[in-house]
């Protein structure tokens, strides 16, 4: 089968994506880029490269040692850059807690999971978000400075609902389980959020809760499906040639 003239004259781009943080949602990365390939260029495929990391190995490096996770995360994207990537995206928002560091010691340029979050809410002009995630996104900073930066704010629920969070997060959904029970706990936080906060719009800030939560609201709250985002920025930086190599990290 010859491919479309147009590809075959074009230069190409490597993603590499480190992966496994969890499993479900690298699977669904993959799904999501080749079918957002596919509105591109139908009967060919994206060039990528997947290193896939140990979940419970990255929670561990988070809660007890973020100097190792930068470690873990770095070699991760050091094999990805060897392996001939151009540019590269970690497909979790949790490890997003080092980006910074990562993006400044990484070869090759990196997508922000965050950044591209935060472009997409300017795009739809909502400025008040709920952020949903594990412990380490809803407790940290991460998204609250890149969206301050652009006034911004994100809302956060309160301790015992971040518990309630991370605790399906990480019994259930990062083994891919998936239950009707727990949606309905995860919308019925969602419409807490909107009635106290008066909410704009909520961050599914863990890359496994698209999985859970797939419609495109919630409670009448509309969705930034952070996968969905950033999957959309990765596709458009492989047709961009010559941008993965030359841009500065994101």
């Amino acid at each position: 089968m010859t491919p479309p003239e147009s590809l075959s004259q074009r230069a190409e781009t490597i993603v590499g994506l480190v992966g496994g943080l969890g499993p479900q949602s690298t699977i669904d990365y993959y799904r999501r880029i080749l079918a957002a390939w596919e509105t591109h260029s139908p009967r060919t495929a994206p060039s990528l490269i997947i290193d896939s990391l140990d979940v419970w190995r990255a929670l561990d490096l988070a809660t007890n040692n973020p100097a190792g996770m930068v470690d873990y995360a770095l070699a991760s994207l050091q094999r990805l850059a060897r392996a001939g990537a151009d540019f590269a995206a970690i497909t979790a928002n949790t490890p997003h807690l080092v980006f910074d560091e990562l993006a400044a010691r990484s070869s090759i340029p990196l997508i922000s999971i965050v950044e591209t979050c935060a472009d997409e809410a300017e795009r739809r002009g909502v400025r008040r978000l709920g952020l949903l995630g594990s412990r380490f996104t809803m407790e940290g900073s991460f998204f609250a400075d890149v969206f301050a930066r652009r006034g911004l704010e994100i809302i956060v629920p309160d301790k015992a609902s971040q518990e309630l969070v991370h605790d399906r997060y990480v019994n259930q959904l990062l083994a891919g389980d998936f239950r009707d029970e727990t949606r309905a706990e995860f919308v019925a936080l969602v419409q807490r959020l909107h009635r106290d906060y008066a909410i704009d719009a909520v961050i599914l800030g863990g890359t496994e809760l698209p999985l859970l939560l797939r419609s495109t609201t919630v409670a009448d709250v509309p969705v930034l499906d952070t996968t969905a985002i950033h999957v959309a920025a990765i596709v458009q930086r492989l047709w961009s040639p010559g941008l993965a190599r030359n841009s500065d990290p994101a």
